[in-house]
């Protein structure tokens, strides 16, 4: 069974939707990416539920909310995620509200793109992703370049969850420090910008 790893909501279960458009992370790479998010948060070296205080997070593709939750579950103020299925949103729901987490989770059923054409009320800090199979390279391409568009602060965080073998996502000009880190065969793709936004970057 899926479980919130660590903070304030630490051994909450989490439901998962049925059926093949889900693909939760594992724990093992859940556990590594929040213990880097922490660092990099600068909240490393304190309690749990505090590591990413003040931190602003979207989940896309969101399936069970796993990633987000536990987000909030370690300090994060808000986090937004965002699926496609309707029965996937109710369940990150049931989640949030058995988690006693509903006043800074927001969940949105939408299109990850039909989503991005919209101007963002206040920048992320981290943004994640977790696209399924059906999104194609393509597709992961254009998403990423909307982020780039204003929903990112100057100096955000991207992370992209996918498969090693399919190799890394193409990137926007504009993230232009990146790096990978493996976890058998699952990978992570990171970046950030290199200097802060400009307008005219964006």
């Amino acid at each position: 069974m899926t479980r919130i790893i660590a903070g304030s909501a630490r051994g909450n279960p989490l439901k998962v939707p049925p059926g093949e458009q889900t693909r939760p992370t594992t724990d093992r790479v859940r556990e590594a990416f929040f213990s880097a998010l922490a660092t990099w948060a600068g909240g490393s070296g304190g309690a749990a539920d505090e590591q990413l205080a003040g931190i602003r997070f979207l989940d896309l593709y969101a399936g069970s909310g796993a990633i987000g939750l536990e987000a909030a579950s370690r300090g994060a103020r808000e986090v937004v995620l965002v699926d496609r299925y309707r029965a996937a949103a109710e369940i990150i729901r049931r989640n949030a509200a058995t988690a006693k987490m509903v006043d800074r989770v927001h969940v949105r059923v939408n299109d990850v793109l039909a989503f991005l054409a919209e101007t963002p009320a206040e920048p992320f800090d981290v943004i994640w992703l977790d696209p399924p199979y059906a999104v194609s390279g393509e597709q992961l391409e254009e998403v990423l370049a909307r982020l780039a568009d204003g929903w990112l602060v100057s100096d955000g965080l991207v992370i992209v969850e996918r498969a090693n073998r399919d190799g890394p996502p193409k990137w926007p000009h504009q993230l232009a420090e990146r790096w990978s880190r493996r976890y058998g065969e699952t990978e992570l793709h990171y970046a950030r910008p290199s200097t802060p936004l400009t307008e005219e970057d964006q």
